[in-house]
């Protein structure tokens, strides 16, 4: 993908081009007393709405989870969250706006109740969030264009990522240049003319794959880039029922997949169902493969810009204006007033 002819036109496609020397670039400084609460309360709870929480939360869940934590950290949306016992946990809210409504009253109700950990995370300054938070950090990637947000998911992923990594005493630093290249890549890497059309002939367009934000963030993208239906699919969900309803000449694409259930999915859903099965994988499957690069404790960023391009590609060759939806808003639902 020559993003600096064809695509220049278009901010989403500068901005994620962006992305990897924002990647290369990153680092998390003031955040000594922060670190040190998480370590003594031992609760992180990270919400926002949309992508400001699907990639940045997940993948942090994921990590965590991965490297046997004992730290207790979740995720939710705002709404549900205004339910839940957050008292005896760090609440950080990310809103890039830092005025999406979900998110403030939340934070609100906290503060009303006399919680004394509440944080912001944003990427503009002196916002309605960060009058209510005890503190709040904003991103250095600044205000995105267009509508579909890109380069402030990585960053934000990138903070909670290197926010725990200190908590543990460790830090990403070192795989930054590294996994800035390998974004790169992904972002540059061509994609198959049959892998496009396969996608924009598409009625509806699944992802597959781990619980860690990269597929469910795709589906959203999918929305506001493409235009078309999406679904995911989370972890095996793929080959449990689903196909009962999908359509031959569907699309899912496969985003890191479990290589133990390729042969199933290949059964029930590219021979069951007649549904174009594309994977997006470090080799070469039984189906066709963009092939990536990913950084051993980061691959999530490498897999989300392989969707990306894979979507812009897309999204070109149905002739969209790939910057401006025709409903979606940049802010979602914006507190006014």
């Amino acid at each position: 993908m020559d993003y600096k002819t064809k695509y220049d036109k278009f901010a989403l496609c500068r901005e994620m081009l962006q992305t990897p020397e924002i990647i290369r670039n990153f680092s998390l400084l003031g955040c000594r007393d922060l670190v040190n609460s998480i370590k003594e309360i031992g609760s992180l709870f990270l919400t926002g709405e949309g992508s400001s929480r699907i990639f940045p939360a997940k993948n942090a869940v994921y990590h965590s989870m991965v490297q046997g934590s004992p730290l207790r950290i979740s995720t939710e949306g705002a709404r549900q969250a205004s339910e839940y016992d957050l008292s005896k946990s760090i609440v950080f809210g990310a809103s890039n706006s830092g005025s999406t409504k979900e998110v403030i009253c939340l934070m609100n109700q906290l503060k009303a109740k006399g919680h004394t950990h509440c944080f912001g995370l944003t990427a503009r300054e002196n916002t309605k969030l960060s009058e209510i938070s005890d503190d709040t950090f904003v991103l250095t990637c600044g205000w995105e264009e267009a509508v579909a947000a890109t380069k402030s998911v990585a960053e934000q992923a990138l903070f909670y990522q290197e926010l725990l990594s200190q908590v543990e005493g460790s830090s990403i630093s070192g795989l930054l240049s590294e996994l800035a290249d390998s974004v790169q890549d992904a972002l540059e890497t061509e994609i198959p003319e049959q892998i496009t059309d396969s996608i924009a002939n598409a009625g509806t367009v699944y992802f597959a794959g781990r619980n860690d934000g990269v597929a469910e963030e795709l589906t959203l993208k999918t929305n506001e880039i493409t235009r078309k239906k999406s679904d995911y699919l989370e972890g095996t969900y793929a080959v449990h029922g689903i196909e009962e309803v999908m359509n031959k000449g569907d699309v899912v694409i496969l985003m890191n997949p479990f290589k133990s259930e390729l042969e199933k999915i290949k059964e029930t859903l590219a021979d069951g169902v007649g549904l174009n099965v594309i994977a997006v994988s470090d080799e070469q499957t039984i189906f066709p493969t963009i092939r990536v690069s990913p950084v051993q404790g980061a691959e999530g960023y490498t897999y989300l810009a392989a969707g990306w391009n894979i979507l812009v590609e897309v999204g070109m060759k149905l002739d969209i204006n790939l910057d401006k939806a025709e409903r979606a808003r940049k802010v979602g639902n914006e507190l006014v007033g």
